[in-house]
């Protein structure tokens, strides 16, 4: 089972449409955890919402708990609090990116996608991983082709990933297999 946890935006239950695709969904708010179900889940993905990663103590509490105990993927502000988590430094962007369409660029950094592939993906974001960012752990391993700003990132070791972008967007070209990906990591 996949444990989505709703930071109270527009697109939970699109990517929780997505997600069914590979397993049973399970979604709560993220102020009302259901401890039982997160336990029995295999996967824990935090999902988009409005604000910043601050907002959310509850949620970077979860995170630091789950580390390293069960596979974590972040999409948009859940990418965000993952590198907000891990001493990143969220800040706002020049160009504001709400129903943007971007081609985005692998990284050599990838284990899971071929290096120099691009892709195109759905973006809906003002906050952006202040750069230069070093971690031992997570790896940057997607970048939007004009902006450079970071899109992806893949720790191994504690099986955590996460996407700036969309993959339940129209905007986004084969999000299914994107997040097919991150399930078979």
């Amino acid at each position: 089972m996949i444990y989505l946890i709703d930071h109270q935006d527009s697109f939970t239950y699109n990517l929780a449409h997505l997600l069914e695709n590979f397993d049973d969904v399970f979604v709560s708010n993220y102020f009302d955890i259901n401890d039982n179900k997160l336990n029995q889940s295999s996967m824990v993905v935090f999902s988009p919402g409005p604000g910043e990663p601050k907002d959310y103590p509850k949620s970077n509490i979860l995170y630091k708990k789950l580390k390293g105990k069960k596979k974590l993927l972040g999409i948009c502000l859940g990418f965000q609090q993952i590198l907000y988590n891990e001493k990143g430094i969220i800040t706002q962007q020049r160009k504001i990116y709400h129903g943007f369409q971007s081609k985005i660029k692998v990284l050599k950094t990838s284990k899971l996608f071929k290096e120099n592939k691009c892709f195109t993906v759905g973006r809906y974001h003002s906050l952006k991983l202040n750069e230069p960012y070093y971690s031992k752990e997570i790896k940057i391993t997607m970048r939007c082709v004009n902006s450079k700003v970071a899109m992806a990132i893949e720790d191994h070791i504690n099986k955590i990933f996460g996407f700036q972008f969309h993959p339940d967007s129209f905007l986004t070209k084969n999000g299914k297999k994107l997040i097919q990906k991150i399930i078979s990591a």
